[in-house]
């Protein structure tokens, strides 16, 4: 009996093993068809990247690749790289990049394929890859395209033909979705910036070769993923670097995630500026979460710290501005133009400026309101840039309309912008401007009108409601630093002018020497493109020596038309050759609708594939 029962187990477990072994197990058949030589090609395999594939190994060794993904017809641009080994391995098979949306793409790929000690061989193969059209969550309303289109004003210098620039745009009012929270207990900070982002590059030719599908890592339901993502860089080992409201993060172009941190407990609402240092550590701008104010009261800061964190989150270092700095100084604060606050853009209060009465209100409002003291928006630093020479920082201090040094040791350095409204504690700071030969240059109005101010054709000025000042590392030495700026414009000479359209920006460079306390004005651009290269917020300046161009992105150019109801928003990108100021390459973005201009900034393809 027995052995009857057993018999009729072992014929059970045969019969129910037979449809098992016809559809294959975890170890059985292949399942995925090679469309060539080695594995299956997998679209957008980080669900963050949509135009980039993995052509997978197919069970192989692969090493020595090189990938182009070919222009299209015409004049397209072809981009070429070689991903290292590790990138091969590290992806599973070969990363490609660049793929053009709503195409077939040809790229063509070369490899050595092995099994196991085998010498290997030597492949060229040419793939037919489609890539859907872009997806971004949209407004539905005030919207034209998922990005705005690119037009080539002024075609490519061949040293810049095969650039791409990355692009970071945001929607101009908040969808129905977002910016629904704020902070309480304590009250103030700016978690209420929560526009939703627009992030994507172009090629010279204006098309779009990668973007991020943003809606993967924010998350509307979350106070903790969501937020303006903003300050993308493009680290040295090739990599992404940004933030977004309590969040910082990390990913490859193939949209693999390398981190993505919640900020250290003791701070909030990171905004616009995060960098590596050279020592592998991360400067952000953010918020104190809790501040104690000398009048007894607690409140969440806005825009006014800086910290210094590592490669695992420990924080390092931290700036509070406001105890470094004078946050009642409202001098520049009461000429602001309160039509467009960087990104808070109102045109019904456009041309307007605060009261004196409404900022030493007791009773004003926290939090991301023009205003004064620690839990206001007084100082809104939009970067915070590491000068390795002697451990200290450069930040961009937009509402103070100037761009200081702070040290290690928390106390002022310089001080770059016109000298009035500074109390006596600050004076010994401010930077006395002088030409190229080290003659003193007067100004008025207590050095908020300088030569450059009257004359049309330029000469040395203040930056005003500035962005992104950057070291020149390349120029620099021990005495002397150079520094890229963005000046916007507003509030130029400390005042609004009597008709909008006379405001400009620049892009400029100076050199102080940190010695003799001297800044001198050695470079300019902008000036003559008007009003129509008015940027009143946001933008970039930085020069890049590898083609010895300062590139400049106007990224609220026609802004200003807009606020005055005299045209629309069409940001301007340019590299503009250093020595001889010609034009290297010039785009213009159409079709804004609701969206506004941040920031752009060019990427090295090959340094993200060099590991």
């Amino acid at each position: 009996m027995k052995n009857k029962i057993l018999r009729s187990m072992v014929l059970g477990a045969i019969l129910f093993s037979v449809p098992l072994f016809a559809i294959g197990g975890a170890s059985g058949p292949a399942s995925y068809k090679s469309v060539g030589q080695i594995g299956t090609v997998m679209m957008n395999p980080y669900k963050v990247a949509p135009l980039t594939a993995i052509i997978k190994n197919g069970g192989y060794d692969i090493k020595d690749v090189s990938v182009s993904v070919v222009g299209k017809e015409g004049n397209g641009v072809t981009i070429s790289y070689q991903p290292s080994n590790s990138d091969v391995l590290t992806h599973g098979g070969i990363p490609v990049f660049g793929l053009y949306p709503d195409y077939i793409n040809t790229v063509k790929v070369s490899y050595t394929r092995s099994i196991g000690k085998d010498k290997g061989e030597k492949i060229s193969e040419e793939y037919k890859i489609y890539a859907p059209p872009i997806y971004t969550k949209g407004t539905g309303t005030d919207q034209y395209s998922p990005v705005p289109k690119a037009e080539v004003i002024k075609k490519a210098d061949k040293k810049l033909a095969n650039n791409l620039y990355l692009v970071n745009h945001l929607i101009r009012s908040p969808l129905a979705d977002s910016g629904e929270a704020v902070w309480n207990h304590p009250v103030g900070g700016a978690m209420e910036w929560d526009l939703e982002p627009y992030v994507w590059m172009v090629d010279t030719n204006g098309d779009v070769r990668w973007y991020l599908k943003a809606d993967e890592i924010r998350d509307s339901n979350n106070i903790y993923k969501k937020g303006n993502m903003m300050g993308f860089m493009q680290t040295k080992d090739g990599n992404l670097l940004w933030g977004m409201g309590q969040r910082y993060m990390k990913y490859d172009l193939m949209g693999r995630e390398i981190f993505n941190k919640r900020l250290p407990l003791g701070y909030i609402d990171f905004s616009h500026h995060i960098e590596e240092t050279e020592k592998g550590t991360y400067i952000l701008r953010v918020a104190s979460a809790d501040q104690k104010r000398k009048d007894g009261k607690n409140v969440r800061t806005v825009r006014d710290v800086i910290i210094e964190v590592d490669a695992n989150g420990n924080v390092l270092d931290e700036w509070k501005t406001y105890d470094i700095l004078d946050p009642y100084r409202d001098t520049n604060l009461l000429v602001l133009d309160q039509g467009a606050v960087c990104l808070n853009v109102d045109l019904d209060k456009a041309g307007q400026v605060a009261s004196k009465e409404d900022l030493e209100d007791k009773n004003a409002p926290w939090g991301d309101v023009t205003g004064v003291g620690a839990g206001r928006n007084w100082a809104h630093i939009n970067s915070a840039n590491y000068d390795k020479r002697d451990d200290s920082i450069i930040i961009s201090v937009r509402h103070q309309s100037a761009v200081i040094k702070l040290g290690r040791d928390k106390k002022v350095k310089w001080i770059l912008g016109a000298h009035k409204g500074w109390s006596d504690e600050y004076k010994k700071y401010l930077l006395q401007p002088v030409d190229n030969k080290g003659k003193k240059i007067e100004c008025d109005d207590m050095y908020s009108k300088c030569p450059g101010y009257e004359n049309a054709e330029g000469g040395f000025d203040w930056t005003w409601t500035q962005h992104t000042a950057y070291v020149i590392p390349s120029m620099s030495n021990k005495d002397e630093v150079y520094v890229s700026v963005f000046d916007n414009g507003d509030t130029r000479g400390m005042e609004q002018p009597a008709f909008a359209t006379d405001k400009y920006s620049r892009g400029v460079i100076y050199k102080i020497n940190e010695k003799k306390m001297t800044v001198e004005q050695v470079w300019e651009y902008g000036k003559q493109r008007g009003f129509d290269w008015y940027s009143p917020v946001t933008s970039i300046t930085e020069y890049f020596p590898k083609t010895n161009s300062v590139f400049m992105y106007s990224a609220t150019a026609g802004l200003g038309k807009l606020m005055t109801k005299t045209g629309v928003t069409e940001p301007i990108l340019d590299e503009v050759d250093y020595n001889t100021k010609e034009i290297l390459f010039e785009l213009r973005f159409k079709g804004m609708g609701g969206t506004i201009g941040y920031r752009a900034y060019p990427i090295d393809v090959e340094k993200s594939f060099k590991k």
